[in-house]
């Protein structure tokens, strides 16, 4: 705490004050605390599935190195699922940027357009792992997400196929095998309501173009043996220094003392 000396001279009454420089001199402490701090951190995915159209609800694909999103051959539609931890950003950050990559590893679609949606439900990845090409899924197993469920077998979406928010949170255009990238206001929106309220957090649905046959897109998962290959999410934020509140406070007590005089 800064104490405000007041120091009177003589019996003509003059006094001088230090208020007004103690002052100055705490907006230039306070100010220099209030500073935000910026940092970036890159995290990988904690888990990821595939919602296969199944009527039955019997089909994922929890363990496996691939996820898929857009329709097969004979328009049978694929919906990916995928989720980051990000309780390890400080309560109370802003977020500036938010960009998601994802390796494409197999297509039999040319240009298609693939969109990140925000799920409204929790969603679980079991043991299911397919083999081969992982297009036609597995057996669902224990906690699975599936085309019914949310955890196989006993909880269930809404809607089959998923519950997800209808506006795209971001979309790009996917072409050949390559690393696609997607960011922009949405993707921070969307972190930004999951810093501020952690439980909300259920990831990301990716959805490719399901209007006609043949457009399927296969992902790598955060299971996949080679790393460069996994999903990655780069978050930037600030977190606020402590700034106004603290020289407003300092601002009362001086002008409090000097009432006193």
């Amino acid at each position: 705490m800064i104490d405000v000396c007041v120091h009177r001279r003589g019996k003509s009454g003059s006094v001088r004050s230090r208020a007004g420089a103690v002052f100055a001199a705490a907006v230039v402490v306070m100010g220099a605390g209030s500073a935000a701090s910026a940092a970036t951190v890159t995290l990988g995915a904690s888990r990821t599935n595939t919602l296969y159209l199944d009527s039955t609800g019997q089909l994922a694909n929890g363990a496996g190195q691939s996820l898929f999103v857009g329709t097969t051959a004979t328009g049978e539609a694929r919906r990916g699922l995928i989720y980051f931890d990000t309780s390890g950003i400080p309560a109370g950050s802003v977020i500036t940027g938010v960009t998601l990559s994802l390796n494409m590893s197999r297509t039999i679609a040319a240009t298609q357009p693939v969109s990140v949606h925000r799920s409204k439900k929790a969603w679980g990845s079991g043991a299911s792992n397919a083999t081969g090409q992982e297009g036609a899924g597995a057996q669902a197993e224990s906690g699975d997400a599936t085309w019914l469920h949310t955890f196989y077998q006993d909880e269930l979406w809404d809607t089959p196929g998923g519950d997800f928010e209808s506006v795209a949170s971001a979309t790009t255009n996917v072409m050949g095998t390559a690393r696609y990238s997607w960011s922009g206001a949405g993707l921070i929106a969307d972190v930004q309501g999951w810093i501020n309220s952690p439980g909300e957090n259920f990831g990301w649905f990716l959805l490719g173009e399901e209007d006609s046959s043949t457009t399927a897109k296969r992902f790598d998962t955060h299971l996949h043996p080679t790393s460069s290959r996994r999903p990655s999410l780069v978050i930037t934020y600030e977190i606020p220094g402590p700034g106004a509140a603290a020289v407003g406070a300092m601002g009362m007590l001086v002008a409090a003392r000097r009432r006193r005089i």
